[in-house]
């Protein structure tokens, strides 16, 4: 649809949303704040369905029938789609949640999937961040047709996307322009909530998510697909005074996790989205850690850090991505020098595969070497952005293999480049080249003309970049 009636309509959306979030308690909603309802497909009652208002969580019986009373402060009832079933979408952006009215009857129909999504694949966009117009431009030229073009390559296959916050930078009037990039790349998408999502001067933690919630509902769920659970989680927590926020993941929502999780089987793929990483940034981990300790094959799907990082801590592997918007828009990298992009992850069963896919680059484009001139020697800093212990980084002189590259921390030249300095990038000098692990480095002779680098990732694929030296 063109951009001014799906605004209009995302706009009318988002003010009968919010008018319908003012805080009633759960007993006006119906007798006793009980609410039930079914769930059925094609007319046929669907048994086991999860059901929840963020306390408590329940099953559909034989007859696909569920009850649950309502805690006082619950503002949205849910369903986890099951496995099988379509995604309920409006312009590819998640509705699989009511808000409970006076009738005190919530039913829910689901579509099943034309083929087994056993097998199914999975985006992540983190931190588009737009800001003003010219953000909008650029995601809408440069990273939807890239998504698009990636999501168009997977052919039949099943596809969803999530965004794992900072949608859009203190500006919610650009809400509905991030839900017209997701409506152009045409796939189911679910959404995080970002700390620059909230309303950091209405308040604390129980208000300043409110704008939010008009607009995508819940700010913590779950959903199926195939033989994957998936959870999104809100890990900020606003202080009450204004842009103060830590991370940090309530008891409440640990607690719905807890019950969330007593409904999926131990060995299921378990993929837990959210804004800030967990392993170093989230204050009570250990007790988010506790609550999946059965679970032996979890994924984290992080953003917030404008770098791309790959951590594996008391066994779960945390993904944290580089964005979508790079360098705030004002650059192609990321202050690391990973290039502005997004997670593609493809799942067979409960076995998952990744790679970070570079906006405007190909697939196999997976490292960047340059050649430094130094006194008496030369020296390559390969930067293998996505990077875990289970690569491989080896380089060739004019065609000799040299063996591994030596990992050490270091600037990327080019983030320096572009960003190093109280006056670059314009418009926004605040963004300034970081420190990374992902960099490998080694010194040659002058002599030598060519330089090759061979990254091999986890799962035998080789990336090769051969640069003059």
């Amino acid at each position: 649809m063109n951009r001014r009636s799906f605004i209009q309509k995302t706009s009318l959306l988002t003010t009968t949303l919010f008018v319908s979030l003012k805080s009633f308690p759960s007993s006006m909603f119906s007798i006793d704040g009980i609410v039930s309802g079914s769930v059925t497909s094609k007319g046929k009652a669907v048994a086991g369905a999860v059901i929840s208002d963020g306390y408590q969580v329940v099953q559909t019986d034989k007859a696909g029938r569920y009850e649950i009373k309502l805690h006082e402060l619950a503002r949205f009832v849910w369903i986890s789609t099951p496995s099988g079933y379509e995604f309920k979408t409006e312009s590819s952006i998640s509705r699989h949640y009511y808000k409970p009215d006076a009738a005190g009857k919530l039913n829910f129909d689901l579509q099943p999937l034309k083929q087994n999504d056993n097998k199914h694949n999975f985006i992540i966009w983190a931190d588009p961040q737009v800001k003003n117009k010219s953000d909008v431009q650029q995601m809408m030229e440069t990273s939807v047709p890239d998504t698009k073009k990636t999501v168009a390559g997977m052919g039949k296959t099943l596809v969803h996307g999530i965004g794992v916050g900072d949608l859009v930078w203190d500006n919610f009037d650009l809400f509905p322009a991030y839900d017209e990039a997701i409506a152009q790349i045409g796939i189911p998408f679910f959404q995080a909530l970002g700390n620059h999502d909230q309303d950091y001067r209405q308040g604390g933690d129980d208000t300043s998510d409110r704008t939010f919630q008009a607009h995508y509902g819940p700010t913590y769920y779950s959903f199926n697909r195939g033989k994957a659970h998936y959870v999104v989680l809100d890990d900020v927590r606003y202080l009450g005074t204004e842009r103060n926020y830590d991370g940090y993941i309530t008891p409440t929502q640990l607690d719905w996790l807890a019950k969330d999780l007593q409904f999926v089987k131990k060995d299921a793929l378990l993929i837990i989205c959210l804004h800030i990483p967990v392993h170093n940034s989230v204050k009570n981990n250990d007790d988010f850690y506790a609550v999946i300790k059965d679970f032996k094959n979890v994924h984290i799907m992080s953003g917030h850090t404008h770098f791309n990082k790959n951590v594996i801590k008391n066994g779960v592997f945390e993904h944290n991505h580089g964005t979508v918007c790079g360098g705030w828009w004002t650059g192609p990298i990321c202050e690391d020098g990973t290039p502005r992009g997004y997670g593609v992850y493809e799942v067979d069963g409960t076995n998952l595969k990744w790679y970070y896919k570079s906006t405007g680059r190909d697939r196999k484009d997976q490292l960047a070497v340059y050649v430094e001139t130094l006194t008496n020697q030369k020296r390559v800093i390969a930067n293998v952005w996505n990077h875990d212990p289970e690569w491989k980084v080896e380089y060739f002189l004019d065609g000799k293999a040299m063996g591994a590259l030596a990992q050490q921390d270091g600037f990327d030249p080019l983030a320096v480049k572009l960003y190093k300095g109280d006056k670059l990038p314009n418009p926004r000098p605040f963004v300034e080249a970081r420190s990374t692990e992902h960099l490998f480095m080694a010194h040659f002779e002058p002599a030598v003309k060519k330089v090759m680098v061979v990254a091999t990732d986890r799962f035998g694929e080789q990336f090769t970049l051969e640069v003059d030296a």
